[in-house]
C-alpha cells in the first residue's frame, strides 16, 4: 500500500510585532489583583503576623486604656482613693488594676495574633517547681543581702512590731499583694514584651530603642535615678554588639533582654527615694530573670523570685523598697552610715552590695538550669528589618 498523502498545511502570515511594552506597567499588572492590594502588608505584617513593634504599641495602648477604665470603676466603687495608702490591703486592691488591665491587654492581643496568654512565656514544663524554688531563691536572696548589711553595720534592727496573729494576717495581705506586684511586672516585661521582641528585633532596633529611652529620660528630667538607666543602656552595648556580629540571626533574645531590662530600670524611677544604684539593679535583677526564662522555658521562676524578695524586704525586714516603706511590717529595720553601703532611703537595693547579691542569684541559676535538658527556650526570630 502506498501512504496517505496528507494534505498541506497552510502557513499563516507573520504577524506584525508588538510594541514595546512599559517594564514597569508589565511588572504591575502581573501581579495578581489581591497581591496589589497588599503591597504595603509588610510595615505592619512579618513572617511570623503582625510585627513586634506593632505588637508591643497595641499592647501598650490596651493595657493603659484598661487601666485608665478599671482605675475609674474601682475609684467610683470607693475601693482606691486619690490619697493612697501604703498598707497590704491597700497596695493589694490598688495592684488589682494594673493586674486586671494586664489580663486585658493580653486577652485582646492573644486574640489578634491568635496565641493563647500561655503562649507568652507562660508555658513550659515543672511550672509549679519554677515558681516554688523562685519563691525561695528570692527570699534567700534578700535575706543574704540584709544579713551582711546588718554584719557590717549599714542596717540596725528594732523590736518586733506585730504580735503571732497580726504578723500571720498581715503577712498573708502582703504575700497576695506582691504576689500580684510580681505578675503585673513579670507578665509586662519578661511575659509579653521579651517573648514579643524576641520574634522580631535586631542590635540596630534594640540600640535605637536605647536612645530613644536615654534621650527621653533626659528630657523628662523627673526621674529618681536616672543615671542607672544609662549605665544599663552602656553596659550593654558592646555584649549586645558582639552578639549580633557572631550571630545576628539567633541574638534576638539577648537584644530583647536588653531592651526589657532598661526599661524596667526606667519604670522605676518614678518611685521616691529611688538613686541610681536602685536603678541599676533594678535592671540587673531584670536581665537575671530574662535569663530564668531563657534556661528554664517560662516565667514562673521570675514571677516567685520577684514576688518572695519584695515581701522579704518590705514585710519580713521592715526595709524601704525601692524607696517606698510600707505599713505593718514582721521586722523593724532602718539603715545606717554611708547610704553608698546602705541604700539610704532606697532601702537594701540602693546599696552596692546588691549588686554582688544579683550576681550571685544570677551564677545560681545558670549553675542549676543551663544545662537542663527540659529548658523550652524562646524561639530565635527572624530580626525585623
Amino acid at each position: 500500500m502506498e501512504p496517505e498523502l496528507q494534505p498541506a498545511v497552510k502557513k499563516a502570515p507573520l504577524a506584525a510585532p508588538a510594541p514595546a511594552a512599559n517594564p514597569a506597567k508589565t511588572l504591575h499588572s502581573a501581579r495578581p489583583a489581591g497581591q496589589q492590594a497588599r503591597d504595603f502588608d509588610w510595615i505592619f505584617i512579618g513572617p511570623q503576623g503582625l510585627r513586634a513593634g506593632w505588637s508591643i504599641v497595641l499592647f501598650v495602648a490596651m493595657y493603659y486604656f484598661f487601666r485608665m477604665v478599671v482605675g475609674s470603676l474601682f475609684f467610683a466603687a470607693g475601693l482606691v482613693s486619690e490619697s493612697g495608702s501604703d498598707s497590704a490591703a491597700a497596695v493589694l486592691v490598688g495592684e488589682l488594676i494594673p493586674f486586671l488591665a494586664l489580663l486585658g491587654a493580653a486577652a485582646v492581643m492573644g486574640l489578634i495574633e491568635d496565641r493563647s496568654i500561655v503562649s507568652y512565656n507562660l508555658a513550659g514544663l515543672r511550672r509549679v517547681r519554677h515558681f516554688l524554688f523562685g519563691l525561695a531563691t528570692g527570699f534567700a536572696s534578700l535575706s543574704l543581702l540584709v544579713w551582711v548589711l546588718a554584719w557590717g553595720g549599714w542596717l540596725h534592727f528594732g523590736s518586733t512590731a506585730l504580735s503571732a496573729t497580726q504578723a500571720l494576717r498581715i503577712g498573708a495581705l502582703w504575700a497576695a499583694a506582691f504576689l500580684i506586684v510580681g505578675s503585673v511586672e513579670e507578665g509586662l516585661f519578661r511575659c509579653f514584651a521579651l517573648s514579643t521582641l524576641t520574634r522580631g528585633i535586631s542590635f540596630w532596633w534594640a540600640l535605637a530603642a536605647q536612645i530613644a529611652m536615654c534621650i527621653y529620660t533626659a528630657a523628662m528630667g523627673e526621674g529618681h535615678g536616672a543615671w542607672g538607666v544609662y549605665a544599663v543602656a552602656a553596659l550593654g552595648l558592646v555584649p549586645c554588639f558582639i552578639v549580633h556580629q557572631r550571630a545576628a540571626a539567633r541574638s534576638a533574645f539577648w537584644q530583647a533582654a536588653w531592651v526589657t531590662s532598661t526599661v524596667f530600670g526606667f519604670y522605676h524611677t518614678s518611685n521616691s527615694g529611688e538613686n541610681w544604684i536602685g536603678i541599676l539593679a533594678a535592671s540587673f535583677i531584670g536581665f537575671v530573670f530574662c535569663v530564668s526564662v531563657r534556661v528554664t522555658g517560662s516565667a514562673w521562676w521570675a514571677i516567685g523570685c520577684h514576688a518572695a524578695w519584695d515581701w522579704a524586704e518590705t514585710f519580713f525586714y521592715g526595709a524601704a523598697d525601692s524607696g517606698l516603706q510600707g505599713q505593718g511590717h514582721y521586722l523593724t529595720s532602718s539603715p545606717a552610715g554611708n547610704p553608698l553601703w546602705s541604700g539610704g532611703a532606697d532601702g537594701p537595693e540602693g546599696s552596692l552590695l546588691v549588686l554582688g547579691v544579683i550576681l550571685l542569684l544570677l551564677l545560681l541559676l545558670l549553675a542549676l538550669y543551663a544545662r537542663n535538658p527540659a529548658a523550652q527556650h524562646s524561639p530565635d526570630a527572624q530580626p525585623a528589618n
